[in-house]
C-alpha cells in the first residue's frame, strides 16, 4: 500500500494518528524572533502552542496530540566580563533573564507541554567580536575605536539538550507511544534517532521553519512540512 492510498484509507476510516511534537527551543526562539519579531513571554508561548497544534491538522487529518516536548536551557546566571565595557555583565539582572523564566512559566501552565531543560556551559562562556564585524575590521571598513557593545556576541554552549531529544525520540519509538513524531529543528545531530524511529515504524516529520538544513537530515525523514510562509511567494 503506497503512502497516498494509506493516507486516503486513514481519512475514510476516521483513523487518527497520535502525534508527538518535539521542539528544539533555542532553534524555535531564534527563528520565531527572526520571522515574527519580539513578543512578550505570554505571546511567544501562545504562538508556540498554536504553531505546534497546526501540525495535528496536517492535510486536514485532525490527529491526536500525545504531547508537546519543549527542550531548552535555563538562562545564564553567571557574571561575564565584557572586553569592550571592561566590566562584568550580571545576566541575572538582564531583561533576557526575566523574559526567559517568564516564558518557561507560561509554557508550564499549558496542558500537554513537557519542558526538558539541559544546562549551560557557563564556565566556558565568553564574549567575542561578531564574525561580520571582524571582516569589516580586517578590510579597513571599520576601526577598533568604533566598536560598539552589540558588535560582540556571547559564546555559550548548551549541554544535554540534544541528548534529551534523542532519548525521547528513542523512547517514544520503542514504547510505541505515538504514530508520528514531528521535530521542529534544523539540526542534523538527530539523524541517528530519526533513523531508529523510522525503523520502528514511526512516521518522522521535520519542520525546519524554512531554515536551510543539511542533506543528510532530509535523507532520513519521512517528510518535511512547515507553516512558515514562503517570503518569496507572490502575493
Amino acid at each position: 500500500m503506497n503512502e497516498k492510498t494509506k493516507e486516503n484509507k486513514n481519512k475514510s476510516s476516521g483513523f487518527q494518528i497520535k502525534t508527538a511534537i518535539l521542539v528544539d527551543g533555542g532553534f524555535y526562539r531564534r527563528r520565531a524572533q527572526s520571522i515574527w519579531g519580539d513578543k512578550t513571554p505570554a505571546e511567544r508561548a501562545d504562538e508556540l502552542h498554536k504553531y505546534c497544534i497546526k501540525h495535528l491538522n496536517y492535510k486536514n487529518e485532525k490527529n491526536l496530540l500525545y504531547r508537546i516536548f519543549y527542550y531548552d536551557c535555563p538562562p545564564i546566571t553567571k557574571k561575564i566580563f565584557h572586553p569592550l565595557l571592561q566590566t562584568q555583565v550580571d545576566f541575572q539582572k538582564t531583561d533576557l533573564y526575566k523574559w526567559t523564566n517568564d516564558f518557561f512559566a507560561e509554557l508550564k501552565s499549558k496542558r500537554k507541554i513537557a519542558i526538558r531543560l539541559g544546562t549551560l556551559a557557563e564556565a566556558q562562556a565568553n564574549y567575542t567580536i561578531r564574525p561580520e564585524i571582524i571582516k569589516k575590521l580586517c578590510r579597513g571598513a571599520m576601526k577598533f575605536d568604533e566598536l560598539q557593545e552589540n558588535d560582540f556576541k556571547l559564546n555559550l554552549d548548551q549541554k544535554g539538550v540534544d541528548m534529551k531529544i534523542g532519548i525521547d525520540i528513542t523512547s517514544i519509538a520503542y514504547k510505541k507511544q505515538a504514530d508520528r513524531i514531528v521535530l521542529i529543528s534544523g539540526d542534523s545531530d538527530f539523524v541517528p534517532a530519526a533513523k531508529l524511529a523510522r525503523r520502528e515504524g514511526i512516521d518522522f516529520m521535520l519542520d525546519p521553519m524554512r531554515a536551510i538544513i543539511k542533506p543528510e537530515l532530509s535523507e532520513h525523514i519521512d517528510g518535511m512540512h512547515t507553516f512558515v510562509e514562503n517570503p518569496n511567494k507572490s502575493q
